[in-house]
């Protein structure tokens, strides 16, 4: 992966795990986040001062920091309710508020991202995926339409919870020309891990993002998650996520798909996730990439050395 510029598409726990360990092997990452994230600390800043929510911007540009005491500080979480009032500050992490204080001091949020990544010397670009602010409303398989990004996470509506399909609100959202160089530019595109209809579909499903993912000669790699995360993909398998895909953008337009295939490590039973399993006999126009990827001391979630190498080891 040296010398070539990657680019990572997503959010959550999941970009920012893939940039701690990619960034062992190039500094030259961008990510492309969605910040249609209206819950915990980001949705309350983002109802306080009418901005994009912070907290997934945050955590990537923490991960893509050199420097362990900067990225702690970025990512700390003031003691008390993630939850609480918008006004208050128990809950919210540093990094939040301090994108918060830069967003007003530039006047525009990516500037305010800019203005942290000179601050703290951080290396490689993260950009959210709209100018525009933008709203999920998800269906289910029931046919219920849930709006709002935390009611569709946290499953807080009735019915079996399971998602069939996403949108953005608006439906053709500004996008910093920045976000669209990138993909021009990119030698390489990982779409995921990560929340499907909450984190990583949000953004391939921009108009203005697709199409230019859609044109992009990179090699484009699509990461399926370690486990089926409850109130969205419950019972998936590793086809149903490229089924996910061709739905929304009409098309799969990644050529290798890398998932895990270690399921002996028991996921406690009270996170309600199950292992996403692999099937030989899939579409004969993808390179299925497989391999022990697993942390085994979070099993949810992959191991980011594990995964970074299994990269660098089929680009």
């Amino acid at each position: 992966m040296e010398n070539k510029n990657v680019v990572c598409i997503g959010g959550g726990i999941g970009t920012s795990n893939l940039i701690k360990g990619i960034k062992e092997y190039t500094h030259n990452i961008t990510a492309i986040i969605s910040v249609a994230d209206n819950g915990g600390s980001a949705g309350r800043l983002r109802r306080l001062y009418k901005m994009h929510p912070p907290g997934d911007i945050i955590s990537c540009l923490a991960a893509l920091c050199d420097d362990e005491k900067i990225s702690k500080l970025l990512t700390y979480r003031m003691p008390g309710d993630r939850y609480g009032k918008d006004e208050v500050l128990p809950g919210h992490k540093v990094g939040n508020i301090m994108l918060a204080a830069t967003n007003q001091l530039t006047g525009d949020f990516d500037k305010g991202i800019e203005y942290l990544k000179t601050i703290f010397s951080i290396k490689g670009n993260v950009y959210s995926a709209t100018k525009d602010i933008v709203d999920l409303v998800a269906t289910t398989i029931d046919g219920l339409t849930i709006e709002g990004e935390e009611t569709i996470d946290l499953g807080e509506y009735t019915g079996q919870r399971i998602l069939t399909e996403i949108k953005i609100k608006p439906g053709n959202p500004a996008v910093n020309i920045n976000v669209i160089q990138a993909i021009i530019d990119a030698d390489i595109i990982i779409a995921g891990p990560g929340d499907l209809y909450t984190a990583v579909l949000p953004v391939l499903v921009v108009p203005q993002i697709k199409n230019a993912l859609m044109e992009s000669n990179a090699e484009k790699i699509f990461v399926v998650n370690i486990a089926n995360k409850p109130f969205e993909t419950k019972g998936y398998k590793l086809e149903d996520f490229i089924l996910a895909v061709k739905k929304h953008l009409g098309s799969f337009p990644f050529r290798k798909v890398i998932c895990n295939n270690n399921y002996s490590i028991t996921i406690p039973h009270n996170l309600h996730y199950s292992f996403v399993k692999f099937e030989n006999n899939l579409d004969k126009d993808i390179r299925f990439i497989v391999g022990d990827l697993v942390d085994s001391a979070f099993p949810i979630y992959h191991d980011k050395h594990k995964l970074a190498k299994l990269i660098e080891e089929n680009i």
